[in-house]
């Protein structure tokens, strides 16, 4: 790892200066954009004379807006960790969310991920920053499952549909997914399915050399930037590639066709709705509206709820991106523990209700 020069004197003030107006006036300029990005997109979409209306309109907004909304995310996020790691070693990181018994950082990082209202492709992000601060495996899977699936958005519009039942029902069985999915990846040990360059990353720390609590803020915010340049210059082609795929699939959703599969009646109605909401990529208010016209339409509640967990926590477009940081065996498991406990929310849904 690099070391940097402790700068002294008045060459110490003055680049104190200058590094932390230049990072008022980055998070300004980030803050900026990313409250504007829909705005940004759509007039884009106008100057292009195209309009929403149709299906490529809505997909090219699609990506217009989710592709820099993503990477400046991740950009944000990662340069945080990348300060916070020259405050507090990866050690007490692993340590806080680790718990004392099995289970209890799984269950801080699910409640987290309620907080914390991101799609999948938009979670990748801090599950990475989960990573890099060294936090264990199963527990940044119970986060990435947990933040796309269950969060206020989500609880307010199932509220206002369906009652507080099923907001309740679902969230409690969706808390259950994302903890027992997370022990299950953690007790499996599979840390050496990361990708080899974020297995260095967890190993890494900050120089011996340089005093943490010493450590000025210019040497802080370059370990900051040289997190950003080692993650975001790693990942960001997937995550356009991923968008880009959930952007192609995004307003065409067969309903009719759907619907007449999601019937109560079947066994085989609770994994066919799974298999057919993993191509599928949206966040929780925009598959809503689509799960309220299936159920008009006759399909069971708990299948409809199914298809609805694994278009937001199991989405193809998710795993491009997850591809250039965990290996092809990690991915299954993950997506193979995930759909199993979606599956039995789907059963146990159109059971009780």
């Amino acid at each position: 790892m690099t070391a940097y020069r402790q700068p002294s004197g008045a060459a110490s003030e003055s680049a104190n200066v200058q590094w932390i107006s230049g990072v008022i006036a980055a998070a300004v300029l980030w803050l900026l954009l990313y409250n504007n990005l829909e705005w940004f997109a759509a007039q884009l979409l106008q100057l292009a004379g195209i309009s929403r209306i149709n299906r490529f309109g809505e997909a090219l907004f699609f990506f217009i807006y989710e592709v820099p909304k993503v990477l400046l995310l991740l950009t944000g996020v990662v340069f945080l960790k990348g300060v916070i790691h020259t405050f507090i070693s990866p050690e007490r990181t692993r340590a806080m969310l680790s718990g004392h018994r099995t289970g209890v950082g799984n269950i801080m990082a699910a409640t987290l991920g309620i907080v914390t209202p991101f799609c999948s492709c938009s979670a990748v992000p801090l599950f990475i920053g989960f990573l890099q601060a060294g936090i264990p495996l199963g527990v940044t899977f119970s986060f990435l499952i947990s933040a796309p699936m269950i969060n206020e958005v989500a609880l307010a519009l199932l509220f206002g549909m369906f009652g507080w039942k099923v907001a309740l029902l679902y969230t409690v069985m969706g808390l259950a997914v994302a903890i027992v999915a997370g022990m299950v990846i953690g007790k499996l040990r599979m840390e050496k399915y990361l990708e080899e360059w974020v297995q260095k990353l967890q190993e890494s720390t900050i120089s011996a050399e340089a005093d943490e609590r010493a450590m000025s803020w210019p040497l802080r915010f370059q370990e900051g930037v040289r997190h950003v340049r080692e993650i975001v210059g790693k990942v960001w082609l997937y995550i356009v590639l991923g968008v880009g795929l959930g952007a192609g699939i995004h307003g065409y959703v067969p309903e009719n066709f759907m619907a007449s599969l999601m019937g109560k009646s079947v066994w085989w109605s609770v994994p066919v709705a799974v298999l057919i909401g993993v191509p599928m990529y949206s966040n929780a208010a925009g598959i809503l509206p689509v799960v309220q016209a299936l159920l008009g339409k006759g399909a069971a509640l708990g299948t409809v709820m199914a298809f609805m967990m694994s278009v937001i926590a199991l989405s193809a477009p998710e795993m491009i991106i997850l591809r250039k940081v965990l290996k092809p065996r990690l991915i299954a498991v993950f997506a193979g523990v995930v759909a199993t406990g979606i599956m039995i929310v789907g059963y146990v849904f159109n059971l009780l209700l």
